[in-house]
């Protein structure tokens, strides 16, 4: 599925405001490119029923400590049978994916063309590649029964918080989210407690046990491990 960059796409799409009304008349056709998006990563994804998807940042290099643990932890759950999907591109999403190629299950690589940073890695068993960041989000949700976050920018909280709303409003079922590293985590986990719940009232306390701020390997295959055992068969 692969395509050139275009940043016109999404600027052309949410954009409204600067559009003429023959410029709105194209968003209808633009419909069909989002639906062929959609359609081919359903078939492409169809048979990944126990796929665990880990975030993290394009600018972390190989020789950092949480590229490298994020290369065993990925190798680990692909040796227990588990699929990998990153987001394709260098960095974490590298080190998830060449980990998950060193054992028995999928590496599997959600690209999205972008100006900059993002170029698909050379770790992917399935490669696919998108214009549209919802279309990319919806296939992370759908075939993921399972998240890990490492350290990462704007793009890691923006898949954080989407999983979380999901959960929250019941568009989706509970899954593990694991915050990985307590020296990164830990300050927006005790804001998220201290503030959002505790001192606002935003979120419930049930809704912040969600989230696991975990460095332990055997505890994090452990969860889910089990959560995997408790999905329908």
């Amino acid at each position: 599925m692969k395509k050139e960059f275009n940043e016109q796409d999404d600027l052309e799409l949410l954009q409204a405001h600067k559009k003429s009304q023959s410029d709105k008349l194209n968003d209808a056709w633009r419909v069909l490119k989002i639906q062929s998006e959609i359609i081919q990563g359903f078939e492409e994804l169809r048979d990944v029923n126990n796929g665990v998807a880990i975030f993290g940042s394009a600018r972390t290099k190989p020789e950092e400590k949480y590229y490298k643990a994020t290369e065993k932890l990925a190798e680990e759950l692909s040796l227990e049978g588990f699929n990998i999907i990153t987001g394709g591109g260098p960095g974490i999403m590298e080190a998830a994916n060449k980990g998950a190629q060193k054992g028995k299950g999928k590496s599997i690589g959600l690209n999205i063309k972008l100006p900059r940073e993002q170029s698909p890695n050379q770790f992917q068993n399935i490669e696919l590649d998108f214009n549209y960041f919802f279309v990319r989000k919806l296939m992370f949700a759908k075939y993921s029964f399972a998240t890990i976050y490492m350290p990462g920018g704007f793009g890691t909280m923006d898949e954080l918080f989407t999983i979380l709303t999901l959960i929250q409003t019941k568009k989706t079922d509970d899954i593990p989210i694991i915050l990985y590293g307590k020296e990164y985590w830990d300050g927006l986990y005790q804001w998220l407690k201290n503030e959002m719940k505790s001192n606002f009232k935003n979120i419930e306390e049930d809704e912040l046990k969600k989230i696991i701020v975990s460095e332990d390997h055997n505890e994090i295959r452990e969860i889910i491990r089990n959560s995997f055992n408790k999905l329908p068969k």
